[in-house]
């Protein structure tokens, strides 16, 4: 068949448009990809958390804050929409750069930041952690480098490297970085005024509190640990007319009447350290599920992790400085001396101070990043405990689901109510830092 010039010219066209369109659809899909591959590391992570003794929620969240920052650090790197959080987070300067006028593959760098990153904060997992996440390496970094030129790979390699160890030199000096005896001081004095705390479990290990001086830890995006001060508790008394015993009534009442829907909520938000991937964990899940859902990109990824992890860090931190402030004893322990000695808590009561609640605090923070992220009518089905045999539960909003992991302390018989409201008020401030940080350079 002989073809006419013109329809030669139109097949030349056509063939054009194919071309130009081909290398676009190549870069979304490697986008698509490269956020995939960083999704997956993170729930490798949220696995490794189960299986790390040292992982108590704050160790956690200072985890999921470091391993967002390097993750964005890497991508904003090469891009030309987002902006280095330089300058914006407490200490963090002096990073390196790529190199002008060189390739490099984002896929490839993102692996690596975060296979070095990942074994670096979880070197001390258990036998289990180990080979997960030697596995998880080798089956990523297969997908990471396929495709990829080798002096390309091999420069993203020697970049992610770089980028990473001066992630981890600047994390080694904000007070956090070295967790002994699981988090419990060798030796500590307890206070004897009226009130204070006093240890709740039997276990000789805690008989004192856990990361006493985590609140005077370097934070990520707000100035100090007591950027975000809360009112203190209603006042220390035994007195049955006073509204520290009515708050401990309410609690002993609730759990003595705790309807089956309660209960649910109660353990569903309970979050114990090795038996789930602890309360910040339980946010990043929800953010990771949110993000698979949409198949976001790998900027929006890195984006909406960092400020979800610096935000359940900083609440840490914040409510870490507050309790040892405050050092509130736990309702058990006035419930049982005041109003009923045989009464038992639904959950088991954390070895620290009361006030506030740190599920409150960190929760209130995530629901004010993911807020600003994706609106407050985000409606969207929380799956964290399904694989535990806990049904999934449904949220019209982030604040709502907040509102809940606060109040399930109460159900839960841990908690006052005062340290369940000032907590979210906490969070929300604290939240605010994290939400403020620069990310875009059209903004």
């Amino acid at each position: 068949m002989i073809l006419s010039r013109r329809t030669m010219l139109r097949a030349t066209a056509a063939a054009a448009a194919w071309a130009s369109w081909r290398p676009a659809a190549s870069a979304q899909q490697a986008d698509a990809e490269a956020g995939d591959i960083l999704r997956q590391w993170y729930r490798l992570v949220l696995r490794l958390v189960r299986h790390t003794p040292t992982y108590s929620p704050p160790v956690a969240s200072r985890s999921f804050a470091y391993l967002g920052v390097a993750a964005y650090q890497a991508v904003a790197s090469g891009s030309t929409s987002l902006v280095s959080l330089e300058g914006q987070l407490n200490a963090l300067s002096g990073l390196p750069g790529r190199k002008a006028g060189e390739r490099y593959n984002d896929q490839v760098i993102i692996h690596c930041v975060m296979a070095s990153a990942v074994k670096a904060f979880f070197g001390n997992t258990g036998p289990t952690g180990q080979r997960v996440m030697a596995a998880a390496e080798k089956k990523f970094k297969a997908e990471a480098l396929a495709g990829v030129p080798e002096d390309v790979t091999a420069r993203s390699l020697a970049y992610g490297e770089e980028l990473t160890a001066a992630i981890l030199a600047w994390s080694a000096g904000d007070g956090g970085a070295v967790i002994e005896n699981m988090g419990f001081p060798l030796d500590y004095a307890l206070a004897k005024a009226p009130g204070s705390w006093v240890p709740t479990s039997a276990i000789r290990q805690q008989q004192f509190p856990l990361l006493p001086g985590w609140g005077n830890n370097r934070s990520f995006a707000m100035p100090n640990g007591a950027s975000c001060p809360l009112p203190p508790p209603p006042a220390y008394s035994e007195d049955p007319s006073s509204a520290f015993f009515k708050e401990a009534l309410e609690v002993y009442r609730t759990v003595k009447n705790l309807t089956p829907e309660q209960e649910k909520i109660a353990r569903f938000w309970s979050d114990d350290p090795m038996l789930s991937p602890t309360p910040p964990g339980h946010w990043m899940a929800i953010a990771l599920d949110i993000l698979s859902g949409e198949n976001a990109s790998l900027d929006k990824s890195a984006e909406v992790l960092m400020r979800l992890g610096v935000a359940v860090a900083d609440g840490f931190i914040g409510c870490w400085n507050a309790k040892y402030q405050y050092n509130l004893l736990r309702p058990v322990t006035y419930i049982k001396k005041l109003i009923d000695p045989k009464w038992e808590p639904v959950l088991i009561t954390p070895p620290f101070p009361e006030y506030p609640s740190g599920h409150s605090t960190q929760s209130g923070a995530a629901a004010v990043v993911l807020t600003g992220l994706y609106g407050g009518n985000f409606a969207f089905i929380d799956r964290t405990h399904e694989r535990d045999g806990l049904a999934p539960r449904k949220f019209a909003s982030f604040e709502e689901a907040a509102r809940e992991a606060g109040i399930s302390r109460l159900y839960g018989g841990i908690h006052f109510r005062a340290a369940i409201e000032q907590g979210l008020a906490q969070g929300r401030c604290i939240g605010q830092h994290a939400l403020a940080l620069r990310t875009r350079s059209s903004t």
